[in-house]
């Protein structure tokens, strides 16, 4: 069976299978269907396929946003690859300042008045990350347009479970299966934050800050590449040890999924049936 994932979108969902791609998007009683191959593949080497991946997914799905957006306000798409490459830049950079230098930045004045042990140190800076990480997805979960993007998020989990258990893709089917998907970004993202401070623990605090920050953000791709193949591995053998790593992650998607209502449902079926 294939390996399917998915995005959601601005009133629709992407689903990726392999080189395959199908978005599915709303407009008023409409769903409009689009497919295309991209010539970007995914790699199979184990810890260099997780960094070549990420980055395909991120192109793919800003290009999709991009997508969803313009059949939302009613405009004609125009691929823009430079504003696509800003917005991968800024959104990187959105990040490093949000998971990297903020953290440290606690962590630092924590530790300048509580002289904090290097494990202490680097817990702490992983714990304020997962706490930076759920206040910020809770926070956009309040807004309304976001909590129906959270709605296609459900629906997409939905849909791919539903498919991976051999039903048939029905919305009655669909509508039984959870909102929550062992192989969902969300998870990915909590893994990164747990990897990182094992890995972070051989950096001796007394580092200066930036030089601290310097190391943080180039073990980044390292620790992404890790988190990959753990999130892998995990979906393909399920255990004691896979469940209990991957558990806080399937936790956090309970805040980036809602239950989604018929309509939706019919837009993950759609955008899942273009790439099977």
């Amino acid at each position: 069976m294939e390996t399917i994932g998915g995005q959601a979108l601005i009133g629709g969902i992407l689903m990726r299978n392999k080189e395959k791609i199908s978005i599915a998007v709303r407009k008023n009683k409409k769903i409009i269907l689009k497919r295309e191959i991209i010539k970007f593949k995914e790699s199979k080497k184990p810890f260099i396929r997780g960094i070549i991946n990420l980055i395909s997914t991120m192109h793919v799905g800003i290009k999709a946003l991009n997508y969803s957006a313009s059949i939302q306000l009613n405009k004609k798409e125009k691929e823009n690859k430079f504003i696509n490459i800003i917005t991968i830049i800024i959104a990187v950079i959105f990040a490093l300042f949000l998971f990297k230098f903020l953290p440290l930045l606690l962590t630092q004045f924590i530790d300048d008045n509580l002289n904090l042990s290097s494990a202490s140190f680097n817990i702490t800076d992983g714990l304020i990350k997962l706490i930076i990480l759920i206040t910020y997805i809770y926070a956009i979960s309040r807004m309304k347009d976001i909590k129906r993007v959270f709605q296609y998020h459900g629906a997409e989990h939905k849909a791919v479970n539903c498919y991976e258990s051999k039903k048939s893709l029905t919305i009655k089917n669909v509508k039984n299966f959870s909102t929550i998907h062992k192989r969902c970004g969300t998870t990915f993202i909590f893994l990164v934050i747990f990897i990182s401070i094992i890995v972070y623990v051989f950096i001796p605090k007394d580092y200066s800050f930036s030089l601290k920050l310097l190391l943080r953000i180039l073990l980044l791709p390292i620790i992404a590449s890790i988190s990959y193949e753990i999130l892998k591995f995990s979906a393909k053998y399920n255990n004691i040890i896979t469940r209990t790593i991957t558990y806080p992650g399937l936790l956090i998607q309970k805040l980036t999924t809602n239950e989604p209502d018929n309509k939706q449902i019919e837009v993950a079926i759609k955008a899942l049936k273009g790439v099977i």
